[in-house]
């Protein structure tokens, strides 16, 4: 989808793929097939490129210091990227800059664990590995200090956090230039099933103009002061008492912001871009009153593109992305975007939709 967003401007794309079957694989014209992980093969890769940027967050920080080095654009930089590799960096940070985020600390074993509760309301407490989750991966919820060992068998530092009593997930989404133009789409509602994204609405319905505001002002803020190069995904609990507390952050685009592709004027995907190589961003401003994405997961049923025959012609407005994986149960497949002025409509659509690509809805 970044690939695709760069044709009109005829950039060209080098793509470092783990296999040749990944999404932007299939459609970039340059691709090596290598490991992320290995330091020589990242340099190989480089040579030539005008700037590096990514789809994922996974690239050792040190990796990213050593193409720096070499004289790379990297972007955003490894010392703002490691905010979102880290979590327990990234908390640090916030803290350090004032930004309200969950009760935390790091833990050393679940006796540690118990002691954090104590400190607090007690159990359930959220744990997670400080590095490498990803869809509800590498997150627990634990209601004893029993249920406590999972999370320290991986030999990782785990991170403790309150289990926040929140009203809904949000998510402001903003994007930033090199020389520090940047821009905020409205802040969107982001509902989980297990862990995983599956429904976006944009914007956040019944969100106060004044708490939608602070979420905005809070994404932009964080960006400049992590010197955030591209887009930054900042997912928020929005409490019951009125406030917004910062979950996670994405240096990249982002699940919540594919509703932009269809409903924005300028897509996260072409500001990425634009802003990765320091051209002027364009208007985050929403197309429609309402525009909903939700996702398509893979179920039992593996030949979705039968179903296009029925899903476009119920709805000739419907924008179906297909990402060309192979269907796997609750993997991440595509997603489909529907706007309109009737939120309740927009949404029925979106929902039938997903559900009928994916199988479970037959008529």
């Amino acid at each position: 989808m970044t690939h695709e967003s760069g044709i009109p401007l005829g950039i060209r794309f080098k793509l470092l793929s783990d296999t040749p079957q990944d999404s932007a694989a299939q459609v970039v014209n340059e691709v090596v097939i290598g490991d992320y992980r290995d330091l020589d093969t990242l340099r190989e890769f480089a040579r030539g490129c005008d700037v590096i940027t990514f789809d994922h967050e996974h690239v050792p920080t040190e990796h990213l210091r050593a193409l720096e080095a070499d004289g790379i654009p990297v972007r955003p930089g490894p010392d703002a990227l490691v905010h979102a590799q880290d979590k327990g960096v990234m908390r640090a940070k916030l803290d350090a800059i004032g930004v309200p985020c969950p009760r935390h600390r790091i833990v050393r074993d679940p006796a540690d664990v118990a002691a954090f509760a104590d400190e607090g309301d007690g159990f359930p407490v959220v744990l997670k590995t400080v590095r490498g989750g990803y869809d509800g991966k590498g997150v627990w919820v634990v209601d004893s200090v029993e249920e406590a060992a999972e999370p320290f068998r991986a030999g990782v530092p785990v991170l403790a956090e309150e289990k926040v009593d929140f009203v809904r997930e949000l998510a402001a989404n903003v994007v930033r230039s090199p020389h520090g133009q940047a821009v905020a789409y409205p802040v969107v509602e982001s509902q989980q099933v297990k862990g995983v994204c599956d429904t976006v609405i944009a914007p956040a319905p019944d969100l106060d103009g004044a708490l939608a505001l602070r979420a905005e002002e809070m994404a932009l803020s964080i960006a400049k002061e992590l010197d955030v190069v591209g887009h930054l995904a900042v997912e928020l609990f929005q409490t019951r008492d009125g406030r917004v507390l910062v979950n996670e952050l994405a240096m990249r685009p982002h699940n919540s912001g594919h509703w932009t592709m269809d409903g924005a004027i300028t897509s996260q995907f072409a500001n990425h871009v634009r802003a990765v190589l320091d051209l002027p961003l364009g208007d985050p401003r929403p197309r429609a009153k309402w525009t909903v994405m939700v996702n398509v997961l893979g179920g039992d049923y593996p030949d979705m593109y039968s179903a296009y025959l029925h899903c476009m012609a119920r709805d000739p407005q419907l924008k179906i992305h297909m990402y060309g994986k192979d269907v796997k149960p609750g993997r991440k497949v595509g997603h489909v975007n529907t706007y309109g002025d009737d939120l309740d409509d927009v949404l029925e659509r979106a929902r039938h939709a997903a559900g009928y690509l994916r199988g479970t809805i037959t008529e």
